[in-house]
């Protein structure tokens, strides 16, 4: 199976040194999850700064966001999602061991979002295809310099008003994308707290463990960033495979030679 570099790399501080935290999904449904969750966070970025470039770029992201989360059985995933961790969590219920005020913020968290969906009628796309300006601009995107100020005159002016008013434009434009935005980020907290590290080594640049079937969604892996080490990462819900390659970022990279040691947590 060809490698594949993993989806979603962010970096914290862990263990006693500084590691990158890569993460390798085993399953289409987690893959779409960690690109929505990427283009989420990149247009509440945007979205916080002034400058007509950075709104250009949140409105660009969000035509992103609704082509990814626009897909008709993305919905119904992730209420079947919801749902399963309702239950499951519900089934805590009077157990010592499980503190009942967490247990029932996250309960309603899971509600709020379950609601959320429900009371949703329109599709996530018709927050684009319902306005003339967004559709035409979204039209023009795809255009390499089609926004520029002769082709879309009525974009131009709307660039020039005062930021906080672009701001709210663009938040009320939006608005129809909130529920998707916390149902991902709850799944993805409640898969990523599901995961327990342990410390593994690739021989010669090579490391690989079978999988129980179907049980594990995804990989994260951690890797002390002084090591100079980069990881192509292929998987599936029965195996997964690391390569380490030394990333000089100027010619062909080369597969690490000896043993490294490093983290990873596997998340069902």
């Amino acid at each position: 199976m060809s490698a594949v570099i993993i989806s979603a790399v962010s970096t914290h501080q862990a263990f006693a040194f500084f590691v990158i935290l890569y993460e390798h999904p085993f399953n289409e449904r987690i893959r779409t999850y960690l690109r929505l969750e990427y283009l989420l966070g990149r247009f509440e970025h945007l979205l916080l700064r002034s400058s007509e470039i950075d709104h250009h770029f949140a409105l660009t992201t969000l035509f992103e966001i609704v082509d990814v989360g626009g897909r008709s059985d993305l919905k119904s995933d992730i209420l079947k999602e919801l749902e399963r961790h309702k239950q499951q969590f519900n089934s805590y219920r009077g157990n010592p061991s499980v503190a009942e005020a967490v247990l029932d913020e996250l309960l309603a968290n899971i509600e709020k979002c379950l609601q959320g969906f429900n009371t949703q009628s329109a599709r996530i796309s018709n927050c684009i295809s319902d306005s003339d300006f967004l559709s035409s601009l979204r039209n023009r995107v795809a255009v390499p310099g089609g926004t520029c100020a002769f082709d879309l005159p009525s974009y131009h002016a709307w660039q020039q008003r005062d930021a906080d008013v672009r701001r709210h434009d663009i938040l009320k434009w939006s608005e129809p994308l909130k529920t998707l935005h916390d149902s991902v980020n709850l799944l993805m907290r409640l898969l990523r707290e599901s995961g327990s590290p342990q410390r593994v080594v690739a021989q010669q640049g090579q490391f690989q463990q079978a999988l129980p079937q179907g049980r594990f969604q995804m990989m994260r892996l951690f890797i002390d960033e002084s090591m100079g080490l980069v990881p192509e990462i292929s998987g599936n819900r029965m195996m997964v495979w690391v390569r380490l390659i030394h990333q000089t970022w100027e010619g062909k990279p080369q597969t690490a030679v000896g043993n490294a040691e490093f983290e990873i947590e596997l998340c069902a």
